[in-house]
């Protein structure tokens, strides 16, 4: 883990996933939709700005993945209802994904996209003109920064690699893009 300040920077020998969670409002309700009988989101828009903004920007500018879960359905958690895919099924594409991370990045000192530091991200892993298309929207409406750029090449990246490309698409960096920002449609 690297930590820089404007006079120094220091390394700490550090390797950690930061997971975090919360709610979408004050109440927990998000302004869902909710069973007949089941209590409603009381939270007002100005509630659930005010409360969203207790994490600075900085910090969630450093959070790759933002995902917005939804209570399941009775149908969801009745066995056998889902048609998810199997644990084994996305374990085996999960490996194939970091071997071809792997293999992509033999002869360097990193192993998984996410280790790939920003300026080798861009100088040896950019994306074409078509791709990047979305992206480049997104950081001229500034509403990426460029080190939000940078995590959205890595996890374009990702995404290729979990579905067997040798180059992220505009289809991989939408998707990157959109689960910067969950709450929107990015993919173009």
């Amino acid at each position: 883990m690297v930590v820089a300040r404007s006079a120094f920077t220091v390394t700490f020998p550090a390797r950690f996933h930061l997971v975090l969670a919360m709610n979408p409002c004050p109440c927990g309700r998000g302004g869902q939709a909710t069973l007949p009988g089941a209590p409603s989101c009381v939270c007002t828009p100005v509630q659930r700005r005010r409360y969203l903004s207790r994490i600075s920007g900085p910090l969630l500018d450093r959070i790759d993945l933002r995902v917005t879960l939804v209570p399941p359905t009775l149908a969801d958690l009745e066995f056998g209802a889902t048609d998810a895919e199997p644990t084994a099924a996305v374990a085996a594409r999960v490996l194939e994904a970091r071997d071809r991370a792997g293999r992509r990045l033999a002869g360097t000192p990193w192993r998984v996209n996410a280790d790939v530091p920003g300026p080798v991200v861009r100088r040896r892993f950019g994306l074409d003109a078509e791709a990047a298309a979305p992206l480049d929207h997104a950081v001229s409406r500034g509403l990426v920064s460029a080190r939000g750029a940078d995590r959205v090449v890595r996890v374009a990246w990702t995404v290729a690699d979990l579905a067997g490309r040798d180059r992220p698409s505009r289809s991989d960096v939408g998707s990157a893009l959109a689960h910067r920002d969950s709450g929107s449609a990015w993919a173009a």
